[in-house]
């Protein structure tokens, strides 16, 4: 095995005290640093994120957080403060994004001290520094928080799913954190600005399609084990399987590459359609899984197990009904069109 992500992720799946170590052995690994220049640099990007969530959904839940974090530092930050992140990545520190609110706690800036928290906080006791979204005196402003010179309160009683255990996804509170353990990233309004706010979904749609490869790949595994690859209800199954992780990934491509020949408005579209089709795709390949495995992939040491529970709760991004109704209009408007 002479490819490094391959043995990076040949080893065992890590806990929450190795998670960090091999999200800075693939930080080493990137393609790019900062946004992609060209068709061919983002491709690189998200087929990398496919191949980590391909083994391993939790562990690319983080990694992508932590290229997204990169990558708005790198874009809006002074250069002072992106350089100082670049570099404390490279030694090691794992960055991710922490933008989900809590209701009734909202984060802001008080007096120059850092109040509220937020929930979905992905990497809560893993990750060295997180870019949070905060009230201050100039609207809301992107923070990026040095975790081990503030860190938070963690609720680590939240999260009791079915799935995505691995990933820490916890509610993070601070009372009153110094102005000196964090730095205000951008301008009010850069996070939500477009089309990266919006086109960078992309990066978790190649983990999702990751996840589907997976469940073919789990579900082809068990049946050559089991000698039931040649009963013809389950090649049917496996054909149905491959099938949608191939369609799952070429709805990706699709979208990668229109990202760099397409206006702002299109763009965006392309990508919200690569969401929709990636999900109904994946459920679609759950059932299937499920139906060829049976009540052994239930079984909590089953490999399929926890690709399927990882990729259920790991498909629920919010408002998905948003990203239909995007693609509808879109589709109204002549912006995307189907072409061979």
């Amino acid at each position: 095995m002479s490819d490094p992500l391959d043995r990076i992720l040949a080893r065992p799946k890590p806990d929450q005290d190795g998670m960090r170590g091999t999200i800075a052995a693939l930080h080493a690994l990137l393609p790019v640093r900062g946004d992609p220049t060209t068709a061919d640099e983002m491709l690189a990007l998200l087929r990398m994120l496919y191949g980590v969530a391909r083994h391993d959904l939790p562990l690319a839940r983080l990694f992508e957080g932590h290229v997204d974090a990169l990558q708005i530092v790198a874009r809006y930050a002074d250069p002072d403060i992106a350089a100082t992140a670049a570099a404390a990545a490279d030694r090691g520190a794992a960055f991710g994004v922490w933008n989900a609110a809590l209701p009734d706690e909202p984060l802001r800036v008080k007096k120059g001290l850092l109040h509220g928290g937020k929930s979905f906080a992905s990497g809560a006791g893993i990750l060295g520094h997180a870019l949070v979204g905060a009230d201050t005196e100039d609207g809301q402003r992107l923070l990026l928080v040095d975790l081990a010179a503030s860190a938070p309160v963690i609720d680590r009683d939240w999260w009791r799913v079915v799935g995505m255990q691995r990933s820490q996804t916890h509610v993070v509170r601070w009372k009153g954190a110094p102005a000196a353990s964090f730095a205000v990233v951008g301008a009010p309004g850069d996070y939500p600005r477009e089309p990266w706010f919006s086109g960078g979904a992309l990066r978790f749609v190649a983990c999702h399609a990751g996840g589907v490869a997976a469940l073919f790949d789990q579900v082809r595994d068990h049946l050559v084990r089991s000698g039931r690859a040649d009963d013809p209800h389950q090649a049917g199954r496996l054909a149905d399987l491959y099938v949608a992780a191939d369609a799952a990934a070429g709805a990706v491509r699709h979208a990668a590459r229109a990202w760099f020949d397409s206006e702002t408005p299109e763009k965006i579209a392309h990508v919200a359609a690569a969401r929709v089709a990636v999900a109904a795709i994946a459920d679609r390949a759950i059932t299937i899984a499920e139906q060829a495995v049976g009540a052994q992939g239930m079984f909590v040491a089953h490999p399929l197990s926890a690709m399927l529970t990882d990729l259920m709760v790991y498909l629920r991004q919010p408002a998905p009904d948003a990203q239909r109704m995007r693609v509808g209009k879109a589709a109204a408007e002549a912006v995307l069109v189907p072409r061979l």
